[in-house]
């Protein structure tokens, strides 16, 4: 008999635990459409500290702080921006930037680490004089962890390189620092380093750091007061939001150093999966929380299979294709859950009887 889930589909599922629920119950509320919330003001002073940008500004979502900076910095519509063809941006919001925001994606090659080549980028600004033929290129996007490659880390040389490129082009660089706290935890970077070379980041403060809803942007003063009139435009604009923001410095405050954990144990379940026949994990890949596993031909059971099983024994996950699993760790994951994973999976793709329940 199933007791527990193990819910591996995204550290997006983390649930509000008691300090967190406490916090939001006592939290000192106003309007924050009207920026009288004062919950609202401490976080985002405390998120403009540790991005070491000049302000900052509560969203609902990252999908939403990141449509609001690449509108802001691409206000003309048919701006293009430069950002990777396997980013989040691209691939799984919607197509916002275009069909809201009138923002033409110029997509180049995502590299296997996250990067893009910088030649690449280089060869995709628009030539200026050509401005009657091509839409003008405003802004480059990067995403740090890359999670369609695996939470790949940007390093802070490589976003240097970027920024630089960006300033010779007259360009602006947005980051997509949905992860960008798992980044700095693995490479030892404070997040303010890591995105010194930005003009604006969106943090996600609801995927590893474990709060129930939102996301922070940040970038300078005035960056910051365009962006509350377009996250109210949008439909963003929300009233006594510091019930939400309460929960968010929990998050950012107790939930930060758990991080190098969720690291530990997905490399953990990437050696214990490694180690089951017909079964295949690039080890040195798995650099935070987020890995994916091939299952060969000769396993005898597809990823779909493979996953409904593993429901029937409270363990969660999502496919990517019909041989490729993608698996996400977060700090209400257990070392102990990640042996009964592995029990688990081991079990199913040997088509041997399941134990008990966890």
């Amino acid at each position: 008999m199933v007791t527990k889930t193990i819910d591996l589909r995204s550290d997006t599922v983390t649930k509000p635990n008691e300090v967190m629920r406490a916090a939001m119950a006592n939290a000192e509320v106003d309007d924050d459409v009207l920026s009288f919330d004062p919950t609202a003001f401490r976080l985002e002073a405390e998120m403009a500290r540790i991005t070491g940008k000049e302000a900052a500004l509560f969203v609902p979502s990252g999908t939403m702080g990141n449509l609001i900076s690449v509108m802001i910095h691409c206000e003309v519509r048919g701006s293009e921006v430069i950002l990777g063809d396997n980013c989040h941006i691209h691939i799984f919001e919607n197509g916002g930037i275009s069909t809201i925001g009138g923002v033409h994606p110029r997509p180049v090659k995502n590299n296997k680490d996250g990067t893009m080549d910088i030649d690449l980028i280089e060869a995709a600004i628009r030539n200026p004089n050509f401005e009657i033929c091509y839409p003008k290129t405003r802004l480059i996007c990067l995403e740090n962890t890359h999670a369609n490659t695996g939470g790949k880390c940007l390093s802070v040389e490589y976003i240097d390189e970027v920024g630089v490129l960006a300033k010779k082009h007259g360009l602006k660089l947005h980051i997509d620092g949905a992860r960008i706290f798992h980044a700095s935890v693995a490479l030892g970077v404070p997040v303010n380093r890591l995105v010194q070379a930005a003009d604006s980041v969106s943090v996600c403060l609801s995927k590893g750091l474990g709060a129930p809803v939102g996301s922070v942007i940040v970038g300078s003063r005035e960056f910051i007061a365009r962006a509350r009139i377009l996250r109210k435009t949008l439909g963003g604009g929300m009233r006594q939001v510091g019930i939400l923001c309460a929960a968010a410095l929990v998050a950012v405050q107790e939930n930060v150093e758990k991080l190098a954990d969720d690291h530990k144990k997905a490399k953990a379940l990437a050696e214990g999966l490694n180690n089951i026949k017909g079964l295949k994990v690039d080890i040195a890949s798995v650099q935070t929380n987020i890995l994916y596993f091939d299952i060969s031909e000769d396993a005898n059971i597809t990823a779909h299979k493979l996953i409904n099983q593993l429901e029937e024994h409270g363990v969660l996950m999502m496919a990517d294709s019909s041989s490729r699993i993608r698996v996400v760790l977060h700090y209400q994951i257990s070392a102990a859950d990640v042996q009964y994973t592995l029990a688990c999976i081991e079990q199913a793709v040997n088509g041997t009887p399941f134990k008990n329940g966890h």
